[in-house]
């Protein structure tokens, strides 16, 4: 039941959402969702009555559409989806929806919108065909029909007939990242809407902002689409306001014509905003929204209106003297430090989930997603982005770029190669871009992948940037390329995707390492904790790792986990059982990721940006991600947070020196940074302190960690950072071996650059133990808890993990913890928040490498005992 009650809390919001959106009882409302649907396989629909067909959501492909009905539901489990029969999807499938237009006469203009069809599709409106399969076609295409004449007032019947895409089509892709959906995404994957008005219409309205050398002045440029849907002359004026600006234009229409229609500060003077409130990716400020309205009115009557979100600032892009590409917002360089985002399998994720992830983004202290192909099945992901100050980088995916994945030919511009792919691909550029400009956080736009566009179809993507956007960089490829039509990318792909140590970040400078602008790359597979690994893997499968973990990694050179496995069985011994290898790969999870980060940002501004491939995971599985598919965050999603805290302490793993970097447009005085150095016994072997000062947005060497004073194979580095009075501002803690990784450069691949030698932490397994006392108390309201964890020996308590579970053991999804795996010194005490949402009565469970854990009482904070 508490399971049930957790999934009515997630998805109940989304259901009244979507029935609001159907609704048409409000006969004003102009912009109506169509959200429930009928389906069934296209054999199943002549004459079937309506009640012999499933309902469904939209949108939702056919795959998570059945899914919705309860079909599938163990898909995930061990190899469950490799045995799905593809072959009912290799044929069309319908789509049925009936609604009803209250007050026809007063809306007499109606425009049907589909934002998503994959892949082709026959429609049909009251039993009369509007539009076939041979014009109906494109993944990423926006069609809109005038139904004026062809709609009733009531039980107006809506039919769709969708076809899968084939081998050599433009479709939506995975790539290696997991298996393919057995559906391959066919279905109504992005809204369907009904646009009401009287005569005319107003759509596509878009906002640039030019703000003058001091950032003080903003001056605004805007455009939006009318069109006239009659057949006589109209006559209006189109109305605005952005707060409390308001401007009107006069604006004549012919029959049956579309204008677009500009608006600037020259004709418009109140369109200069004094001191305007910048747009701000965290942690440089606050993302400051405005808000745009329109409406067209004729005679005094609002014909149709529209509104929109903007945000002022300034995008730019630079080159160092190296060559290396740069981003600047507002001025100010920044460092991008982020992650591949990728949607659902199924493309059925929900906005309670996109929310979590981005929150999860955030917290992280990660400023930018990059989407490998415009993902989101509405704009639930951008508006986050948005409000949350998180870029993002969008544009077509590698998966249009191999022919193992597209289906047809591919050379060195890939597969678009034809007059008609440039077209069709064209198309998807202008209304993707068309769709989605508006948004603040889309910081660069990228023609390809892997490849560049071919240079004819390059330049028409440049054409339509010039004219239909304009206000953000734009990048050819995400590889290292030079275009004969843009010029050089400034970026790399150069690997690595599988595992290496964290010396290979600041010690590489021919592949991956922290130069340049490294668009995606990381240290191979995060297998996730064990509460994840008993959902995907069936129980007789969860020991020893077997071919059931091989189709949970990723495809083609990442379909197992023999260079990790190697990794962690030479560096942290061979583990002796599930729960012994689930410890130490989360130990080399966080131990992996965090010098990443941190090895960018102790060489910026020669460094500009790292993307961890990847952020998330389309399905359960074991490599590249953060946190997995169930929402649960493991080691490296703390070793990424505690690289990208704002200011922050961080080890250099090649010259052993501290740095201090600070990631703020705040300079940061009278700093004191505290070193000290215990050997595995937990000996104090070094200890130093210093005082120092830090300005905004930069890095600087502060103390040099000497090995020499350590006689252990394993020792501890902690450092902590206070302000003058001693308030604790960020701490770091690094557990380093005397015996040096040792890379082989020459034997470097595309994907991993292997070791002829490895550290050796295997003498943690003998670590003393630590006794740690841990009390819990809620905070009033329910979804708060403190915990408390109390060294009480004089030992050091090593990577204490932290879950907060329900009353039947299983965790709570997603959870936002102040800080886990942390290392507590002897004697020391830490504070630890969780933040949840849950109806739960959670408890905190403690685990640790060396801990033996005792439980007080949890309490509220009024002293009750839970």
């Amino acid at each position: 039941m508490q399971r049930l009650r957790q999934v009515l809390f997630l998805f109940l919001p989304f259901l009244l959402f979507f029935y609001a959106c159907q609704s048409t009882s409000n006969p004003f409302k102009q912009r109506i969702r169509l959200s429930q649907w009928q389906f069934c396989p296209s054999d199943s629909a002549t004459n079937q009555p309506d009640n012999h067909w499933l309902p469904v959501r939209l949108p939702a492909t056919i795959f998570a559409a059945l899914r919705q009905n309860g079909r599938f539901k163990d898909v995930f489990v061990g190899e469950n989806l490799r045995h799905v029969d593809v072959k009912p999807f290799q044929k069309s499938w319908f789509y049925q929806t009936r609604f009803s237009l209250p007050k026809l006469n007063e809306f007499p203009r109606t425009i049907l919108r589909f934002k998503g069809i994959n892949y082709r599709a026959n429609i049909w409106l009251n039993g009369q065909k509007i539009a076939d399969q041979d014009t109906i076609f494109g993944a990423f295409r926006i069609f809109k029909f005038d139904a004026s004449n062809v709609v009733k007032e009531k039980n107006n019947i809506l039919r769709v007939q969708v076809f899968p895409p084939q081998a050599g089509d433009f479709t939506i892709g995975f790539v290696d990242w997991n298996p393919p959906p057995p559906d391959r995404n066919m279905g109504l994957w992005r809204p369907v809407e009904i646009l009401r008005s009287r005569a005319v219409h107003l759509e596509n309205p878009f906002v640039k902002s030019v703000l003058d050398s001091s950032y003080k002045q903003a001056k605004l440029a805007m455009q939006v689409t009318v069109q006239n849907l009659a057949e006589h002359e109209v006559s209006g004026t189109l109305v605005g306001r952005i707060g409390e600006i308001k401007f009107a234009k006069p604006i004549r229409l012919d029959a049956k014509s579309t204008r677009l229609i500009n608006l600037d500060y020259h004709e418009f003077p109140q369109l200069i905003l004094k001191n305007p409130k910048l747009w701000w990716p965290h942690p440089f400020g606050k993302p400051a929204l405005y808000h745009l309205q329109m409406e067209f009115k004729v005679n005094g009557r609002v014909s149709d209106r529209l509104k929109t979100d903007f945000g002022i600032r300034k995008i730019e892009s630079y080159f160092t003297d190296k060559g290396y590409r740069g981003f600047k917002i507002n001025g100010r360089k920044i460092l991008i430090r982020g992650g591949g985002w990728t949607d659902d399998l199924f493309l059925a994720d929900t906005p309670q989930k996109v929310r979590a992830q981005l929150r999860y983004v955030k917290q992280m202290g990660l400023n930018t997603i990059r989407l490998e192909g415009f993902w989101g099945n509405d704009q639930t992901l951008y508006r986050l982005c948005d409000s949350l100050g998180i870029l993002v980088m969008a544009g077509f995916s590698c998966h249009w770029e191999w022919e193992s994945y597209l289906g047809k030919a591919c050379d060195r511009f890939g597969g678009a190669s034809t007059a008609q792919d440039f077209d069709l691909l064209s198309s998807y550029w202008h209304d993707q871009i068309t769709w989605l400009r508006n948004h603040p956080s889309i910081f660069v736009w990228l023609g390809g992948s892997d490849m560049l566009p071919r240079p004819e179809l390059e330049k028409r993507y440049l054409q339509i940037l010039a004219r239909i956007d304009g206000t953000r960089p734009y990048l050819g490829s995400a590889a290292a390329n030079e275009s004969k039509v843009s010029g050089p990318t400034g970026v790399k792909m150069n690997g690595p995707y599988d595992y290496v140590p964290p010396k290979y970040w600041f010690e590489d400078r021919k592949h991956g390492g922290a130069y340049g602008f490294n668009t995606e790359t990381g240290p191979g597979p995060q297998p996730p904790p064990l509460s994840s690994l008993k959902r995907m893997i069936p129980a007789d499968h969860l020991w020893p790792i077997d071919s059931v973990w091989e189709y949970h990694c990723g495809r083609n050179e990442f379909n197992s986990l023999k260079r990790y496995r190697k990794a962690l069985n030479e560096r942290y011994g061979k583990p002796g059982d599930l729960d012994d290898f689930v410890k130490k790969a989360q130990a080399m999870n966080y131990e992996a990721m965090r010098p990443m980060f941190e090895a960018f940002a102790v060489n910026k501004f020669n460094a500009t940006g790292v993307i961890q491939w990847m952020l998330n995971s389309a399905w359960p599985e074991l490599y590249w991600q953060l946190y997995d598919y169930y929402l649960m965050p493991n080691g490296a999603f703390y070793g990424a947070k505690k690289a990208c805290a704002p200011l922050q302490l961080m080890y250099n793993y090649k010259n052993h020196w501290v740095y201090l970097n600070n990631s703020t447009l705040t300079p940061a005085e009278s700093l004191w940074v505290h070193l000290r150095m215990y050997d595995l016994q937990s000996n104090l072997v070094d200890e130093r302190e210093k005082m120092t000062d830090i300005g905004e947005n930069t890095v600087k060497p502060v103390l040099k960690a000497e090995m020499k004073y350590v006689n252990t194979p394993v020792y501890f580095l902690d450092l902590r950072l206070s302000d003058r009075s001693g308030k604790r501002l960020a701490d770091n803690f690094y557990w380093l071996s005397k015996k040096a990784d040792v890379l082989n450069y020459s034997e470097s691949t595309w994907y991993v650059t292997p070791q002829s030698r490895f550290a050796d932490f295997r003498a943690l397994n003998r670590m003393p133990k630590a006794n740690v006392l841990v009390k819990s108390t809620m905070a009033p309201g329910g979804n708060r808890i403190a915990v408390h964890l109390k060294n009480t020996s004089s030992r050091i308590a090593f990577l204490i993990y932290l879950e907060l579970q329900d009353e039947n053991g299983q965790p709570i999804l997603p959870v936002f913890w102040e800080d886990n795996y942390i290392s507590l010194l002897p004697k020391e005490e830490r504070l630890v928040e969780v933040q949840f949402n849950a109806f739960a009565r959670p408890k905190v469970v403690v685990q640790g490498w060396n801990t033996v854990v005792q439980n007080e009482a949890a309490q509220t904070d009024s002293g009750d005992n839970r």
